[in-house]
């Protein structure tokens, strides 16, 4: 019997639970396909990369609530809310948990840090950074020191909208160090720089759903080369008068 096995080895669908298949966010083609066939997570990193709305973040958080971790971000003992907006897609998923491994997680979100910041000023422990003294991206690396040290499972939504091109480096460094600890990543990015980190298995999430694929081989990497190549070929259809 393997007592090494990731946090989380599957996800799948409770049709029991599940909301309707008409409807958002079952018509999103990537949930669609989640429904239909599961989603075996691989060890160590596994990226989502696509487009705005193309369902990566919502699979992401669905994940992540699943696992008990509270859909704004933290830890599975620090659920704080401001503004209810996740799907309804984490109440149906069922999580096939690793044998043996760690149940620690932490879910990081860059659009409702600071709501997570402001939860642990509530809670008035004196261990925490003074987060909301620093700026965005300081404050994002302070939070990849004081919580990803121990190995478990983490999952983080657009963590690049908050980092420099070196700091996204830090962040790859930082991942790497949790894969070594034995610990597991689900991470929703449109980053190419984030997507090129090495040994992640990368999910490419679109109207086809979601497919394993090559760093070479994303339509974000093609679109960036093309763009740092030649950007005024993109930009002269935004910026022509004529």
């Amino acid at each position: 019997m393997d007592l090494d096995q990731p946090p989380v080895v599957e996800v799948t669908v409770d049709r029991t639970r599940r909301p309707d298949p008409d409807e958002w966010p079952m018509t999103v083609p990537a949930v669609a396909q989640l429904d239909r066939e599961g989603l075996r997570l691989d060890p160590g990193v596994t990226l989502l990369v696509g487009e705005n709305g193309s369902g990566k973040s919502t699979l992401v958080e669905a994940v992540a609530m699943a696992y008990g971790l509270s859909p704004e971000g933290g830890t599975r003992n620090s659920v704080h809310s401001t503004r209810r907006s996740e799907s309804p897609l984490g109440d149906a998923l069922r999580l096939q948990r690793g044998l043996g491994s760690r149940r620690w997680g932490f879910f990081l979100r860059a659009e409702t840090m600071h709501g997570w910041f402001t939860h642990l000023e509530g809670l008035g422990g004196p261990q925490d950074p003074a987060f909301h003294e620093m700026s965005h991206g300081e404050s994002f690396l302070a939070v990849l020191r004081s919580r990803f040290g121990s190995p478990g499972f983490y999952c983080l939504d657009e963590p690049e909208a908050a980092l420099s091109f070196s700091a996204t480096l830090g962040l790859i460094a930082a991942l790497q160090d949790v894969a070594d600890r034995g610990g597991q990543v689900l991470c929703a990015t449109h980053s190419p720089v984030l997507a090129a980190m090495p040994g992640a298995t990368l999910l490419e999430v679109g109207e086809w759903g979601y497919r394993r694929t090559r760093w070479e081989d994303l339509e974000l990497v093609e679109h960036w080369r093309r763009y740092l190549d030649e950007p005024q070929r993109y930009l002269r259809h935004l910026l022509d008068d004529d």
